[in-house]
């Protein structure tokens, strides 16, 4: 193998790559990024059998081939030598970088003992702007369980119905729902794809209005970028029947100005800080919601205008939950639902379209 290509271009898709190589595996194959060379074009392809990321840059190949190198030190060194031209080689049983008036030597591996890249066949699908997509992403996936005693709860439920798509995630103590306009869809499709691999393909894409396509089987979801193409597998089992957690009536609503709320919750939070167990307690009256802490490192009592409608009411929760959903909602004000301090609250953008709803359980409180 013998290939010439552009040092930034090379650091870059190996950037894109290492994002799917395992750091956790007792498969040593799988910390190592493929570099195939053939017809003008080096691919990178990386897996950790969760995540497939496959990249390709243009290159001068006057020999082709293909080989395995170690995913994150090639990475570390590359990124060294942006704006240099680069010639990887491999053409005398090692495999050399030269660039400038240097060389470098890495350990490889025979390329065919890499697995083979996952295709997924395009009969279901669904078409929307990357833009939509980026914010149906950023809205749920901090709700996702942690917990790898139930890996369903590790990722997100997308529903493809009609012309919008729905992403929920939930954890056990709160739930985050978001619904998105689509272009296009081939049939009605349901999926529970691992939140980290949603992250990592929403960063690849850009705040555009243009089109992405993503092709769904029984076990696999696939995004083609262009140049690059992510391959993430499907989580199987049965998602937990959502909509019947969400209440639909409630007899306390407060619209709360949403950067006010989330200052005030991040005060608290300060004091916390050694006691996370330590809950905000909100007391809801006529115009007005104080919050208020006491912790071992001080106390806090302060209040912020609301609109109430309904009776008054005294609620605590884990502040975390709320300063999470604020960060990603994306609006000025929220409405929040109650009906009794042992039931859930339900969170909504204040005015339009619903476009996210959060669910946050309380803390019980003396």
């Amino acid at each position: 193998m013998k290939a010439l290509c552009d040092g930034n271009a090379l650091a870059e898709a190996i950037g894109k790559a290492i994002k799917a190589v395992s750091t956790r595996t007792t498969d040593p194959i799988l910390g190592n990024i493929k570099i195939d060379a053939a017809r003008g074009t080096l691919t990178l392809t990386a897996t950790d059998n969760e995540l497939t990321v496959e990249t390709s840059i243009v290159a001068d190949v006057p020999e082709e081939g293909s080989i395995l190198v170690p995913g994150k030190l090639f990475n570390d060194f590359t990124r060294k030598l942006i704006g240099e031209r680069i010639e990887l080689d491999f053409t005398s049983g090692k495999f050399a970088l030269y660039y400038a008036d240097s060389s470098s030597e890495f350990a490889c591996i025979p390329a065919d003992e890499f697995p083979e890249v996952p295709k997924v066949s395009d009969e279901q699908s669904f078409t929307l702007s990357q833009k939509n997509f980026k914010d149906l992403v950023g809205k749920v996936t901090f709700s996702v369980c942690q917990d790898d005693a139930r890996p369903v709860l590790k990722g997100v439920l997308l529903e493809i119905e009609g012309d919008s798509v729905t992403a929920v995630a939930l954890d056990g103590y709160r739930l985050a729902k978001c619904v998105k306009e689509i272009r296009s869809a081939t049939s009605s499709i349901s999926a529970i794809v691992p939140a980290r691999c949603l992250n990592e393909i929403s960063k690849m894409m850009d705040d555009s209005d243009d089109d992405v396509k993503l092709l769904i089987d029984k076990s696999r979801l696939q995004v083609d970028l262009g140049h690059t193409t992510l391959t993430t597998v499907l989580i199987s089992g049965e998602f937990v029947p959502y909509r019947n957690i969400i209440r639909t009536s409630f007899e306390t609503v407060v619209t709360v100005p949403c950067e006010q709320f989330a200052d005030s919750l991040e005060r608290s939070m300060l004091l916390s800080r050694d006691d996370r167990s330590n809950p905000v307690r909100f007391e809801i009256g006529e115009r007005r919601l104080n919050v208020s802490l006491v912790s071992g490192m001080g106390n806090m009592n302060e209040n912020i205008p609301v609109l109430t409608t309904g009776p008054d009411l005294t609620i605590a929760f884990n502040a975390k939950y709320f300063i999470e959903l604020l960060r990603v909602c994306g609006t000025d004000s929220i409405n929040i639902k109650f009906n009794s301090p042992a039931d859930p609250c339900v969170i909504e953008p204040n005015g339009g379209t619903e476009d996210f709803l959060y669910l946050i359980l309380p803390v019980r409180i003396n």
